[in-house]
C-alpha cells in the first residue's frame, strides 16, 4: 500500500511510485507512435486517406468509460472488503486474547501446592491460545499470498504443532480448530463456565468467518470472459481513434490519443491491480504490516515488553 503524504498542484504530474504509468508505459508509447505514424502519413502515400467519423468513436468511448467504471467499482469493492475483513480479525485477536486472560479461572480452591500447579497450567494455555490466534494471522496472510509459514508456526508453536500444521494443506482452518480444542479442554477442567466458553466460541467463529470470506475473495476473481472484452475493447479503441481525429486537429492528434489512451489503459490496469487485494505490488493491502499490529496488540496483553516495531514504508511502499 501506497503511504506518502498527498502531492500538491503539479506534483502530481510528477508521481511514479503507486502510479500505474509504470505498467502501461509500453502500451501508451506504442500508441502514441501510432498516432505519429497515422499523422505523417495520411494522405501521403499515393494520396491514400483512411478516415473515420468521431461519431463511432464517441459513442464507443461513452460505452467504455462506464463498462471500465463499473468494472474498477466491482475490484475496488473486493480491495475495501479485504481491508474490513483484516480490521475484523484484527478486532478478532484482541478480543480472544483479553478473554481467555480473563475468563481462565481455577477450578476450585486446594491446597496451595495443586493451586500454584493450576495457576501455571492456565498461564500455560492463555500463552498458547493467544499466540494460536496470533499464529492463525500470519498464516492467513501467507495462505492469500502463496508463501510457506512454516517460519512464522515454528516462531509461535511448539515444534511439534508446528511441524503438524505446516504439513496441513489449510493450516489456518487447523489452527482454529486446535484452538476449539484447547477451549474445550478448559471447558472440561471447569477453568471456563459454558456461557463464557459460547463467548469465545463467538470470537472464533468470527476469525473463521474471516478465513472463508478471504478464500471467497482470493479464489473468486472477476469472470474472465468481462476481462477480455475491456481489454480487446479498449486496445481496438485507442489504436483507432488517430484514424477518427487525424482529419479534425491534424498534428494535435498524438498529445489527445496519448491523454485518451493514457486514461482508458490506466484504469484498465488499475481494476486489474486491486482485483487481488492481497498481493504483494504496491497498491494491494499491506499485510505484513498488518499481522504486525496484531503481534503487538497480542504480546503486550501477554505482558511481554520485547515488542516487534511496526514496519516503516520502503520508497512509500507498505508491505
Amino acid at each position: 500500500m501506497i503511504v506518502r503524504p498527498r502531492p500538491r498542484g503539479i506534483e502530481y504530474f510528477f508521481v511514479l511510485r503507486g502510479s500505474i504509468l509504470p505498467n502501461i508505459w509500453i502500451k501508451l508509447l506504442t500508441t502514441i507512435a501510432t498516432a505519429v505514424v497515422v499523422t505523417l502519413s495520411h494522405g501521403t502515400f499515393y494520396h491514400l486517406k483512411i478516415t473515420l467519423t468521431t461519431i463511432p468513436f464517441t459513442l464507443m468511448g461513452l460505452a467504455l468509460a462506464i463498462f471500465l467504471g463499473f468494472r474498477n467499482s466491482a475490484s475496488y469493492e473486493r480491495f475495501w472488503e479485504g481491508r474490513k475483513l483484516w480490521g475484523t480479525l484484527l478486532g478478532s485477536c484482541r478480543n480472544l486474547t483479553r478473554q481467555i486472560d480473563a475468563f481462565l479461572l481455577p477450578a476450585q480452591a486446594g491446597n496451595a501446592e495443586k493451586q500454584a500447579e493450576e495457576l501455571a497450567e492456565i498461564a500455560a494455555m492463555r500463552r498458547r491460545v493467544a499466540l494460536a490466534g496470533l499464529a492463525f494471522a500470519h498464516t492467513l496472510r501467507h495462505q492469500l499470498r502463496d508463501s510457506s509459514p512454516n517460519a512464522d508456526l515454528r516462531r509461535l508453536l511448539p515444534a511439534d504443532e508446528a511441524a503438524r500444521i505446516g504439513r496441513l494443506q489449510r493450516p489456518a482452518a487447523a489452527l482454529l480448530q486446535g484452538i476449539g480444542d484447547d477451549l474445550h479442554a478448559c471447558l472440561r477442567r471447569g477453568w471456563i463456565s459454558a456461557p463464557l466458553a459460547a463467548e469465545l466460541d463467538r470470537s472464533l467463529s468470527r476469525m473463521g468467518d474471516v478465513l472463508s470470506a478471504c478464500e471467497r475473495i482470493r479464489n473468486t476473481p472477476l469472470p474472465f470472459s468481462y476481462a477480455v472484452l475491456l481489454h480487446r475493447t479498449v486496445y481496438l479503441y485507442c489504436y483507432l481513434l488517430p484514424f477518427g481525429l487525424v482529419d479534425s486537429i491534424g498534428a494535435l492528434t498524438p498529445i489527445v490519443v496519448g491523454i485518451v489512451a493514457y486514461t482508458f489503459f490506466g484504469l484498465d490496469a488499475i481494476g486489474d491491480e486491486i482485483e487481488e487485494p492481497f498481493g504483494t505490488t504496491a497498491n494491494d493491502l499491506p499485510l505484513a504490516a498488518l499481522c504486525v499490529d496484531i503481534e503487538i496488540s497480542v504480546r503486550e496483553a501477554l505482558g511481554e515488553s520485547n515488542l516487534p516495531r511496526m514496519p516503516e514504508p520502503v520508497n512509500y511502499c507498505l508491505q
